[in-house]
């Protein structure tokens, strides 16, 4: 078990990044959603040994991590948001380093590295310098030295950056195998990435978790609150003043805007179905104040009307 018990980071000039953040992790694939600025990356970096906290815990099978990580490293496997590499190694050789680096023999190295270059799809790529990969290809690297030693936890933020559609699946899929006997901690601000693979979301927005739990609970959250209407253009502006929009699709009947609104919005909506980043949206936009709220809804707006 890992866990991070009211855990704050305040950088110089009283910035805090993290607030009082208590998280506890067993294996399995915990999916950490935020916004930019929510303090995922902070909160990753303590979770790694990168970074101390200001304040609060860190334990690793109960034994305090801040004053002893060795244990928890040796049993880390860890992507950072930037994640940088020697230009004029291959990447095999880039992963041999490491592997040196992280203990593993030299016989053990060079069968794990052609397993996993082989699944991270960069066989055809391996005699090229690392300083001629594409910012995909590298991320991939990345991916491949976080298993080099086989972790019991691993953590990665924002892993499928720079990945297209097909990578991005076979990213999913690969921690959600991992996730069986393992704690796997990925971050992200994209819901898609974890909406299929993680059965534990975590929320976080202005540095405190604002909700934890199952894509059912989250989903349950906003139930009958999720609306659809068509508007004229010129009305879109009035509808975003008054209601949480998810989503505005632009056809040649005028503008199908998705809301969220706790009573009917406007004449002529419909209720449809909540989906993860309708309730994601909700929790982050009801947490930090910015923008209408569920609760804004001064007086209902009539569809097509300025």
């Amino acid at each position: 078990m890992l866990e991070l018990i009211d855990i704050s980071k305040v950088y110089r000039g009283g910035k805090r990044a993290v607030d009082g953040l208590t998280l506890r992790l067993r294996p399995g694939l915990i999916g950490l959603l935020g916004p930019n600025g929510a303090g995922k990356s902070s909160l990753m970096r303590i979770a790694a040994t990168v970074t101390r906290p200001t304040g609060g815990t860190v334990l690793f099978h109960g034994a305090d991590a801040v004053a002893r990580p060795d244990a928890l490293r040796r049993a880390l496997g860890y992507l950072p948001q930037d994640f940088g590499v020697y230009p004029n190694l291959t990447s095999r050789e880039f992963l041999r380093y490491l592997a040196a680096a992280k203990g593993v023999s030299a016989r053990t190295a060079r069968t794990r590295i052609d397993e996993l270059l082989e699944l991270v799809n960069l066989t055809e790529a391996v005699k090229r310098p690392l300083g001629t990969y594409s910012g995909g290809m590298l991320r991939r690297v990345g991916i491949a030295q976080v298993l080099l030693a086989d972790p019991q936890v691993i953590i990665v933020d924002e892993p499928t950056a720079g990945l297209d559609p097909e990578e991005r699946v076979r990213l999913r899929n690969l921690l959600s195998d991992l996730a069986a006997d393992r704690v796997v901690l990925l971050s992200t601000h994209i819901v898609s990435d974890v909406e299929s693979v993680a059965a534990d979301i975590a929320v976080l927005a202005d540095g405190r978790l604002r909700h934890r739990g199952t894509p059912e609970d989250l989903l349950r959250s906003v139930a009958g609150q999720v609306w659809e209407v068509l508007v004229d253009p010129g009305a879109v502006p009035a509808v975003q003043a008054r209601h949480l929009v998810s989503r505005l699709v632009r056809t040649t009947e005028g503008v199908r805007i998705r809301l969220l609104s706790r009573t009917l919005p406007s004449e002529g909506a419909v209720p449809v179905a909540a989906d993860l980043e309708d309730a994601y949206l909700a929790v982050v936009r009801g947490a930090t104040g910015g923008g209408p709220t569920l609760g804004f809804d001064a007086r209902p707006l009539r569809a097509g009307a300025e």
